[in-house]
């Protein structure tokens, strides 16, 4: 097939989940035959080799904004993808369904992954709010199929819109990493941090997670990796903590962020919005031993391998456990990873993607 993966930042990833998914979901279509483009925005991607590892990559520019980076980008790449005829195109994130009636109307079809209910994101003013509640009923009708990453969220639309939607999960590498160069630059050793890992947006409750951590008497020091371009305010607020072994790294990606999560004591999952969260499967995947906010989506993934908590106080308290209790933070550590091999590998994902994509493009044909 010669398919296209477009609403992303694009790859090589070096910003959140679905531009992981991108990188993952293309490389391993390549690998079996498919011809892929990937749509990448200038502002994200540095390098112009129009390759990377046999995908195709289309750099079109885009409006940096907080609400207009994603529309713009995804209006202009739907209207450069009309020409190439691809067979299909996956589209990623819900705000997008709008301009999956481009190729429509051209006999392109289209597949929606909508991710999460990202309306519930405190970042989002009331019409960002309001553009994404239409976003989720036009997604309903417009593309040729809908995508979910949790069961919860395919449960979501299919009560709230009567929508059923085919459910393929995120997926992990399962293997843990022999090396740990990136750890002495940040000042820390094997089994000595606690990691947390995401945007820093209000909803993603690092806040939470620090205030918590001020509250346990530990030598381990606590690794706040992510960065976010639209909250300035709040992460200021974060770095504003005057313990000196909670530390801000930045944002970290390819294999310095796979030994981050290899070598972690624990990992803190804090993340209350969305459908399936990468990092935490990719802490599973890594053997980690993973506390994690209590939503149905997060105990979806996570089961009953993680410590679960609510507030400052019990992610608290579930911290001093770990301290205090090493036989039970290895026993969840290896559930955790044959938990992440059963259920979320990247094969099985792409499996799933290229059955999907192959029915959609033998139906318009």
């Amino acid at each position: 097939m010669k398919l296209a993966i477009l609403g992303t930042r694009g790859i090589p990833a070096n910003y959140g989940g679905f531009e992981t998914f991108a990188e993952e979901l293309a490389t391993r279509l390549v690998e079996r035959g498919h011809d892929v483009t990937v749509y990448c925005r200038s502002n994200n991607i540095t390098v112009r080799d129009p390759l990377y590892k046999g995908v195709r990559l289309a750099i079109l520019p885009t409006i940096g904004t907080k609400y207009l980076d994603t529309v713009a980008h995804t209006f202009l790449s739907v209207l450069h993808a009309i020409p190439r005829r691809f067979d299909c195109i996956l589209m990623c994130n819900a705000a997008n369904a709008l301009f999956a009636a481009v190729p429509r109307i051209t006999g392109t079809p289209v597949a929606l992954n909508v991710d999460g209910i990202e309306r519930k994101r405190r970042k989002w003013s009331a019409i960002g709010r309001a553009y994404y509640r239409l976003s989720e009923i036009l997604s309903t009708f417009i593309p040729n199929a809908i995508v979910t990453d949790a069961a919860v969220i395919q449960d979501y639309y299919l009560k709230t819109y009567r929508k059923p939607s085919v459910m393929i999960a995120y997926g992990a590498d399962c293997s843990r990493a022999g090396t740990a160069a990136v750890l002495n630059p940040l000042g820390v050793k094997p089994r000595d941090y606690f990691l947390y890992v995401s945007r820093l947006e209000p909803e993603n409750n690092a806040h939470l997670v620090v205030r918590a951590f001020e509250q346990v008497q530990t030598e381990k020091r606590l690794l706040i990796v992510g960065d976010a371009p639209y909250a300035r305010e709040y992460i200021q607020e974060l770095r504003s903590t005057g313990n000196p072994r909670i530390h801000f790294p930045g944002a970290i990606y390819g294999p310095g962020y796979r030994e981050l999560q290899s070598h972690a004591f624990a990992y803190i999952h804090a993340t209350e919005v969305g459908g399936t969260h990468p990092a935490l499967i990719e802490a599973m995947g890594a053997g980690n031993c993973v506390l994690v906010y209590d939503t149905p989506e997060n105990r979806e993934v996570a089961g009953d391998c993680g410590i679960y908590f609510s507030d400052v106080s019990s992610l608290a308290a579930a911290i001093r456990r770990t301290l205090d209790d090493a036989p039970f933070v290895e026993s969840l550590r290896s559930r955790a990873h044959a938990r992440a091999r059963a259920l979320y590998s990247w094969d099985a994902v792409t499996d799933a993607y290229e059955k999907l994509l192959l029915r959609l493009s033998h139906s318009s044909a």
